[in-house]
């Protein structure tokens, strides 16, 4: 394991120099580099295949200069993990075989873990081999919430009103599938540790859309559960889209980090955090579709606004695909240019 890279450093509370930069989607379809690998290859083959998670997951270090890099993959391969089929759709995006009923659910095989994610640690290995040190490597898992809104939906999709209608109308169910997927999810993230991951993250992408009553009951003790079991072994960055209701709850869990999308003002989020959390974000993503200019000086007054050496720079969600690289770099070059 690697101990003094910035990152590491941040999340442990340490004294730094200035704050670490990576981004969401980092390894995406704004490099020109990954676009030809992407046609030449299916979304699964690249995440599975060693040779090719290395070249994706490494090229935004070469290229862009971050401080981390991200594991290429996605969180939906839990759900693979499960038994269901995932399909990787151009110009749509997920689609994904559905578990709704009694038998639907009891179907969810969770002692296929082991052998399904027997690909990732030559991948993990692979890329670790191909850092040679020079930064961490993050590691990651949807959270049991954002899983079930995709196992239950089908589909990407604006509200996830299925899943929502489904932990209302089934919550016993519901619970059911969210305790399988949380038992998934800490067997295949103990693998991206024992692989070599420095870090990892929790997405909970879709936890925003839920009331804070709800959110307290589907989503919040599955995370709790899944940062228990592995945040003694390595740090663990929260990131949860949108709930910003629920930072005194997640801060609580013992994650060394909380990521904020852009919608949570720095100031809000100190405000209701103790003085020592590290927090990770938060520029709107849109903003890297503007001139390298305007996006520099977006970016050091997003820093500013954290006041703090306890700061991540991270966008608030995924870098867009329209982005420029020219305005990527500017991102991650004012990061690196900056002093506290």
């Amino acid at each position: 394991m690697t101990e003094r890279h910035l990152l590491l450093r941040t999340l442990a509370g340490e004294q730094t120099e200035r704050p670490p930069v990576w981004f969401m989607r980092q390894a995406g379809r704004y490099l020109p580099d990954y676009m030809k690998i992407k046609d030449k290859y299916s979304f699964f083959e690249r995440v599975q295949n060693p040779d090719l998670a290395r070249e994706i997951t490494i090229m935004p270090v070469d290229q862009m200069g971050v401080d981390a890099a991200i594991l290429f993959s996605d969180i939906l391969v839990i759900a693979q993990s499960l038994g269901l089929q995932v399909d990787m759709i151009p110009g749509k995006g997920p689609v994904i075989e559905t578990a709704r009923t009694d038998a639907e659910v009891a179907a969810l095989n969770v002692d296929a873990t082991q052998d399904f994610f027997k690909y990732a640690t030559p991948a993990i290995k692979s890329v670790k081999e191909g850092l040679n040190n020079r930064v961490p490597l993050i590691g990651f898992a949807g959270s049991p919430w954002t899983l079930l809104c995709y196992m239950v939906q089908g589909q990407g999709s604006k509200d996830f009103g299925e899943a929502k209608k489904f932990i209302i109308n089934e919550p016993v169910r519901a619970r059911l599938m969210l305790e399988k997927i949380t038992d998934a999810t800490i067997q295949y993230l103990k693998i991206q540790i024992n692989a070599g991951c420095d870090v990892l993250q929790i997405f909970d992408s879709w936890g925003g859309i839920l009331s804070p009553k709800m959110y307290s009951e589907f989503s919040l003790p599955y995370i709790e559960r899944i940062v228990k079991s592995v945040k003694d072994e390595v740090p663990v960055i929260l990131f949860a889209k949108g709930a910003w209701y629920a930072l005194k709850e997640l801060e609580a869990t013992g994650a060394a980090a909380l990521g904020l999308s852009w919608t949570t003002p720095a100031s809000f989020a100190k405000k209701i955090c103790k003085p020592e959390t590290v927090f990770q974000g938060n520029l709107d993503p849109s903003i890297l579709l503007a001139k390298p200019d305007a996006v520099a000086l977006a970016t050091k007054n997003m820093i500013d606004s954290f006041g703090s050496k306890r700061h991540i720079v991270n966008l608030g969600h995924g870098v867009l695909p329209q982005t420029s690289v020219d305005s990527a770099k500017a991102f991650v070059d004012t990061a690196k240019a900056y002093r506290y």
